[in-house]
């Protein structure tokens, strides 16, 4: 078993990312990305993979204890670091602290100022005229508005704190399922993906969503795998789901979903045919008294449209100023095969795509993992393990599952709140590899770089642009 995140796996990670980098600024010399979004790219890629190598390898010394301060203390930091460099870098590339296209963060900071500055009514009021599933992010962000203070780094640092607190539950949760070793690469990966940095940055609901939802899932898994009955365990998991609901309607419907797969398939090693009676009638009958009828309506509208949504929504935008034709033929049948490695790096230029560029190297390390997630998701089915983590496993997927059937299949954005898990995933296939499957890794290595090249091709032509 491995215990650390190998050296070959790391440099082979860096090598794919410069060649696919100078294979497509080549071929699509005249939509070269800006040299910055190269180098947040380049960074963002040796960062993740030469201290994910050397910290699995030089944190196996400490004790649990130790690992657990360590690891919360070099998150936090590492992200207060971020937050404070990416202020000062948004003021001087948009003139303000905001991300490119910040549309809807300058719609989040009005939401939080208003109970600071106007009043608890106000906010009511406001309340009422968003969506559901926005007005969780609102009140949130108020009350951290009117304890601290209204400026936006008030929030970031807050969503530090999340972040660098996530690290250590997802920590949690891996040993408690593959180990400690599991845990620990499980934890540094989630300390150092840069995605998971990106949203502490800026003023959007997604680094909440992530936290509620691994501090639901590793509760929630705690419950599954509990020897006594403790009712009151359950209160944080619910507390959760009900939370997610005001966040994003479908993420409440796969928590809800996720915890009743995990009643019903735990194994009886786990849970004994009482416990699941006990806790199914409990939840039952909490969830009943607690979800209003309009989470269940827009739920269930939710699924019926599914299809619709998709099509109607991809159409618009190959028909949007600047949008890609080939849009209009992307569907689940599509997206559903490729669901845990999209979305693919975006290394060409495309007007308006900032965000998109700047992530480059984040996502090409996700696409990356992808490889070794869907490797150990592999080994869990065929083994029929699967059955001592089914509530991970029925989050991811459910969740992974919901986005392929939406507008947002390809947007990394509507992937953060299980990106944890997939790592998580891919902590444990990397303990499962042997010398002779490595070769694997490689071959993976390179479908990934055609997958890059190609996507950077279906960007431009479908712009006409190639």
């Amino acid at each position: 078993m491995l215990t650390y995140f190998p050296n070959f796996f790391s440099t082979r990670a860096i090598g794919c990312y410069l060649i696919t980098l100078a294979i497509v600024s080549l071929w699509f010399s005249g939509y070269v990305m800006p040299f910055q979004f190269m180098l947040f790219g380049f960074v963002s890629v040796l960062v993740f993979f030469v201290y994910s190598n050397k910290l699995t390898m030089e944190w196996r010394r400490y004790s649990p204890k130790s690992f657990v301060k360590k690891l919360f203390i070099t998150a936090l930091v590492i992200r207060l670091v971020y937050v404070v460099f990416i202020y000062f870098y948004y003021i001087k590339m948009t003139g303000a602290p905001h991300a490119f296209g910040a549309a809807d963060e300058f719609v989040y900071q009005r939401m939080g100022e208003v109970w600071k500055n106007s009043g608890f009514e106000a906010m009511k009021q406001l309340m009422k005229e968003m969506p559901l599933d926005d007005t969780g992010y609102g009140w949130y962000l108020g009350l951290v508005y009117l304890l601290f203070g209204t400026h936006v780094l008030t929030a970031r640092i807050a969503k530090c704190f999340l972040g660098a607190f996530s690290c250590v539950l997802m920590y949690n949760l891996a040993k408690r399922n593959f180990g400690e070793w599991a845990g620990r690469i499980t934890g540094i990966f989630c300390m150092l993906m840069p995605n998971m940095w990106f949203y502490c940055g800026i003023t959007l609901k997604e680094l909440e969503m992530a936290f509620l939802v691994v501090l639901y899932a590793e509760r929630a898994d705690y419950v599954l795998h509990a020897r006594k009955i403790v009712v009151k365990d359950m209160v944080i998991p619910v507390l959760c789901i009900l939370a997610a609901f005001t966040f994003r309607t479908a993420l409440g419907g796969v928590l809800f979903a996720s915890f009743a797969v995990g009643l019903v398939f735990t194994t009886k090693k786990q849970l004994k045919l009482w416990q699941k009676i006990l806790y199914s009638s409990v939840f039952a009958v909490w969830m009943a008294a607690t979800v209003g009828v309009e989470i269940v309506q827009e739920t269930q509208q939710l699924w019926e449209d599914r299809e619709s949504n998709q099509s109607v929504g991809m159409e618009a935008r190959a028909n949007s100023a600047g949008g890609n034709t080939f849009a209009k033929y992307a569907s689940a049948s599509l997206f559903a095969p490729a669901i845990f490695t999209i979305p693919f790096s975006s290394m060409v230029y495309i007007e308006n795509q900032e965000n998109q560029m700047m992530l480059n190297g984040a996502n090409f390390i996700k696409n990356v993992l992808s490889g070794l997630t869907i490797y150990a998701l592999l080994l869990l089915l065929l083994s029929g393990d699967w059955r001592k983590h089914v509530l991970p496993i029925a989050l991811t997927c459910g969740y992974l599952l919901v986005i392929a059937f939406s507008n947002f299949a390809h947007s990394e954005r509507f992937h953060l709140p299980v990106l944890a898990f997939e790592l998580m995933f891919a902590a444990y296939g990397i303990t499962q590899v042997k010398n002779k499957q490595k070769k694997w890794y490689t071959y993976w290595l390179i479908g990934v770089s055609v997958m890059i090249v190609g996507w950077a091709w279906i960007k431009l032509a479908g712009r006409g642009l190639a």
